[in-house]
């Protein structure tokens, strides 16, 4: 007598083997478990981001004067940028200025303004929506400050609206860096979501905001908003509700 025929393998035994293995690889493979938080590592904070600029070290200098240093007057949400109390005018080419424009601080490698689309018209320019620092082949303008003034040749935009996070953030919305997300912003009377909120990835020290700009803060009343809600762009991950 065989080996086979000495373990008495039935047809049905056989069957139920073959089911078993089949469905195994039919099934997803399941994947190691990420390195989620049990819990949302920072709260979600919405923020307006009113139209500013980004200055180099040299340009500090001609437009405030040899050796001047910024000067912090109010510190911002993520950790080590300020307001500072230095303020330029921008000029567009239809010679119309917008007065006191906020620095940032602190210094940039290179100079930027960040206008809202309203800001754009007023001046005459036809910006480009871009990523902060993503400025090439953008239009330029006049910045003057109080002791001299130059000519940027490009780096004016409107910023993409954007999302702020640390890797424990995105690891619990279940995003990227470049990732787009939705932002829903429930306010008296206008309600509504906003697409392409792009991820912008940091270190652990980054805190969890969206920077929209005046446009859009007052286009969905986001000062009387009673909730905001966070979520990827495709439905997928873990549509966590702050």
């Amino acid at each position: 007598m065989s080996a086979v025929d000495s373990m008495s393998i039935s047809r049905e035994d056989v069957e139920q083997v073959v089911r078993s293995v089949l469905l195994r690889q039919l099934q997803p493979q399941q994947q190691p478990a990420a390195d989620v938080p049990a819990q949302a590592p920072n709260p979600l904070v919405v923020n307006i981001s009113a139209r500013h600029c980004h200055l180099t070290d040299e340009h500090i200098e001609i437009l405030f004067g040899k050796g001047h240093k910024l000067t912090p007057t109010k510190w911002l949400y993520q950790e080590g940028y300020y307001a500072a109390e230095e303020t330029v005018a921008i000029v567009g080419p239809r010679r119309r200025m917008l007065p006191e424009v906020r620095v940032l601080g602190p210094s940039r490698g290179a100079s930027q303004v960040e206008l809202a689309f309203t800001d754009s018209i007023s001046l005459g320019l036809d910006l480009p929506v871009r990523i902060s620092g993503d400025v090439a082949g953008t239009p330029g303008c006049l910045i003057v400050g109080p002791k001299g003034s130059l000519e940027l040749k490009e780096g004016v935009i409107r910023a993409m609206r954007h999302v702020h996070m640390s890797p424990a953030d995105m690891a619990w919305y279940g995003v990227k860096n470049g990732d787009a997300m939705q932002l829903r912003i429930n306010s008296p009377g206008c309600s509504t979501v906003l697409e392409d909120v792009m991820v912008r990835g940091g270190d652990h020290k980054i805190r969890l905001e969206v920077h929209l700009d005046t446009d859009e803060g007052n286009a969905v009343n986001l000062t009387r908003a009673t909730k905001v809600e966070l979520t990827p762009k495709s439905g997928s991950g873990c549509g966590c509700k702050h």
